[in-house]
């Protein structure tokens, strides 16, 4: 008698009864928690704009064990796709953190202007760009339909916060009302979105799993 060989290891599904689950919404919560500290403190005048930018931004690397946690409660292991876009999304979200503290340092210690600004106000965007083609190129190699479904989901949950809350702001700025944000902030706010838009999917999947 034949043995049937084993599925591919990323689609080998594990027994939800015995398998340990994860706990996004702790990640989720301490990324919101943390923001919600560093807004607090900037308010008060306790801490600086530059060590509030640069606690802002490594407060992002709290996404990355929350897609982590999310991707092994699905109760399925990622794909090799999905592996490469965690890792190209961890590196990028490192490399955006190094980026913004070494321009926030700069910035308070010299007088930029002309190329020099120009070439050190590169420093964090250069990362966002690797993180809009890591997630382009997980969309294209993705074969999982599901898990790309997700994926996309994420995005527009992401783009659709900016889309909101920039336009809101805008015309709450526009009648004077608050005052001026800088521009970067909507790549914080389209991870907030994305965020949001995963860990409602999640609890979406763990309630169909449980009933």
């Amino acid at each position: 008698m034949a043995l049937r060989p084993p599925p591919p290891r990323w689609r080998t599904v594990v027994n939800a009864a015995t398998t340990p689950r994860s706990k996004p919404g702790l990640w989720l919560g301490l990324f919101f928690a943390a923001i919600a500290v560093i807004a607090v403190l900037k308010t008060t005048a306790a801490i600086n704009p530059g060590t509030a930018y640069m606690l802002l931004a490594g407060s992002f690397c709290l996404l990355v064990p929350f897609v982590r946690a999310t991707r092994r409660n699905r109760g399925a292991c990622s794909s090799p796709a999905a592996a490469r876009y965690t890792k190209g999304i961890a590196i990028s979200s490192a490399l955006y953190v190094a980026g913004l503290g070494i321009a926030v340092y700069l910035d308070n210690r010299m007088e930029l202007e002309g190329t020099a600004g120009f070439l050190v106000a590169l420093l964090p965007v250069l990362p966002i760009f690797g993180m809009i083609w890591v997630m382009a190129r997980y969309l294209m190699e993705e074969t999982d339909e599901y898990l790309r479904h997700l994926a996309m989901i994420g995005a527009l949950c992401g783009l659709g916060l900016v889309l909101g809350v920039g336009s809101f702001w805008g015309f709450l700025e526009t009648f004077g009302m608050v005052p001026h944000v800088p521009g970067w902030w909507a790549v914080p706010i389209w991870a907030v979105g994305m965020g949001l838009g995963r860990a409602f999917m999640s609890m979406r999947d763990r309630a169909g799993a449980d009933e």
